[in-house]
């Protein structure tokens, strides 16, 4: 491969942790327990995208709950997450070896999520990762969600570079979507959708289950 990116741009939650599954019981329990929803599983997971506002906003429709209750609901939602999914919090296979020869590469690095900052807190703290990033762009950084490219190209321009000098990792095809539309190329991880569901982008590098896939050798080689 003769692309050799600048910066690397992370997804958070099924990117670089396999949590989703944590987020979608925390999803069920509120929409329905909380809520009413009388949601399937499936239908609840099919609406785990963007911001939790936004969420809220495509199952019960806009202006249902004010922003205090939006705000209430979505901290209690990543509370029991975080309660159910701290166990078995570890990084994806590969994923810390990845990190270290980045950094000794001199690759830039940055999250581009759509999860509040509570949530990105939990996850590089308590994994002790945040000095890799130098960049870190949440939900309450952006205006428009995923497939829009604000969050990714506001991660480029926090690195100071161009959206064609990063490569975002994602596993989500709403997060390609943002990706393709910023002019980033992207791999995949195959945690949460087959792939199958990616099929109409054209950013796509590879599909991997995780970071010990020896594609990511060309992407960043291995300094011995």
């Amino acid at each position: 491969m003769n692309f050799s990116p600048q910066a690397l741009i992370f997804d958070l939650n099924g990117t670089m942790i396999d949590d989703m599954h944590f987020h979608a019981k925390a999803w069920y329990q509120i929409l329905n327990d909380d809520l009413n929803a009388a949601l399937t599983w499936d239908e609840v997971k099919v609406q785990m995208y963007g911001k939790n506002g936004e969420v809220l906003d495509r199952i019960f429709g806009k202006g249902r709950f004010s922003e205090a209750e939006v705000l209430e609901l979505s901290v209690e939602k990543e509370r029991r997450y975080q309660k159910e999914y701290f166990p078995h919090l570890k990084l994806l296979p590969g994923l810390a070896d990845f990190l270290d020869n980045a950094r000794q590469a001199g690759i830039k690095m940055a999250i581009g999520s759509a999860a509040i900052p509570f949530n990105i807190d939990f996850v590089l703290d308590n994994l002790n990762i945040r000095p890799y990033f130098q960049a870190i762009v949440s939900a309450d950084d952006v205006t428009d969600s995923k497939p829009d490219p604000e969050t990714f190209l506001k991660a480029a321009e926090l690195l100071g570079l161009a959206p064609s000098a990063c490569v975002v990792f994602e596993d989500a095809p709403k997060g390609v979507e943002a990706a393709q539309n910023a002019g980033m190329a992207c791999v995949v991880l195959t945690t949460a959708h087959e792939k199958e569901d990616f099929g109409k982008y054209t950013n796509i590098l590879r599909f991997v289950k995780d970071y010990t896939d020896s594609f990511l050798q060309e992407i960043l080689p291995v300094r011995v």
